[in-house]
């Protein structure tokens, strides 16, 4: 597949620029873009196939974190929102099982796409992780599966919906509920959160939309899926400078690995 044949270019011109800045002013004021039908309907469904072919080959693990995904401060009590845990359970498969034919790093290696991405986000470079998992992930969530609340490291994150459940799975966050730069944590708002005194926006989306969201002050989960249907998503991850790795520590939190060899959870 080439890039024309899987993004509908007709509805998102990439390259036009007054749509650029359409996406830019839509990202920054919402902290959130949804390009619903993104991908074709045929790519859509080649996707799918892989997903689906590529599952048994996911590591699926459970763990437990804080929604500031920093280690316990022992100057705090356990239920104090930098300490209080959530869960986090999913499966993925990396970088290096994604074929090389997959739409999915076609999508990836566009010139076209990556400078859509730039002029969206701001990045003036924008570069593939130098380790062999961390680029080009598809994440698994079977019934009861989640994404605890979290704020991300990172400036921006890349989704793809592959297929959805059939109930259960919503994408959930509040916008600009911390200010990182500023050192700002907003721990009561937080804890609002955590005991359901406050409830968050929901984000819909359906398989084929691509989503460019801003985490690193949006407080964000996905809640547990409710069907037998596994959600199926795509994580497509630059970064801003050449040669950038993910920890060790980080890999086989998250993959199970370092590189090729496979351990259980």
């Amino acid at each position: 597949m080439t890039p024309d044949t899987i993004i509908d270019l007709g509805a998102y011109p990439l390259a036009d620029a007054r749509f650029q800045e359409q996406c830019r002013q839509a990202l920054s004021t919402d902290g959130v873009l949804v390009l619903q039908n993104f991908i074709q309907a045929d790519a859509l469904a080649a996707m799918q196939a892989e997903a689906e072919a590529g599952e048994s080959q996911a590591y699926f693990c459970a763990q437990t974190h804080s929604v500031y995904l920093t280690p316990p401060d022992p100057a705090l009590s356990d239920d104090h929102p930098a300490n209080r845990q959530v869960t986090s359970s999913k499966g993925c498969i990396c970088d290096d099982i994604v074929a090389p034919e997959s739409p999915l790093r076609t999508l990836y290696d566009d010139a076209q796409f990556r400078a859509f991405v730039m002029a969206v986000t701001g990045e003036a470079e924008l570069h593939p992780y130098a380790d062999s998992l961390s680029s080009i992930n598809i994440h698994y969530a079977r019934r009861g599966q989640e994404l605890g609340w979290h704020f991300d490291n990172s400036s921006f994150a890349i989704t793809l919906l592959i297929e959805k459940p059939n109930a259960g799975s919503r994408f959930e966050y509040i916008k600009d509920l911390r200010d990182a730069a500023a050192g700002e944590m907003n721990y009561a708002g937080v804890q609002a959160l955590l005991d359901g005194d406050v409830q968050p926006d929901v984000l819909a989306m359906e398989p084929g939309a691509l989503v460019l969201f801003r985490g690193r002050n949006s407080i964000h989960r996905v809640s547990p899926n409710e069907s037998d249907k596994t959600r199926m998503l795509a994580v497509l991850a630059y970064n801003a400078e050449p040669g950038v790795e993910l920890s060790e520590s980080a890999r086989m939190t998250f993959y199970g690995r370092l590189n090729e060899e496979v351990t259980t959870c």
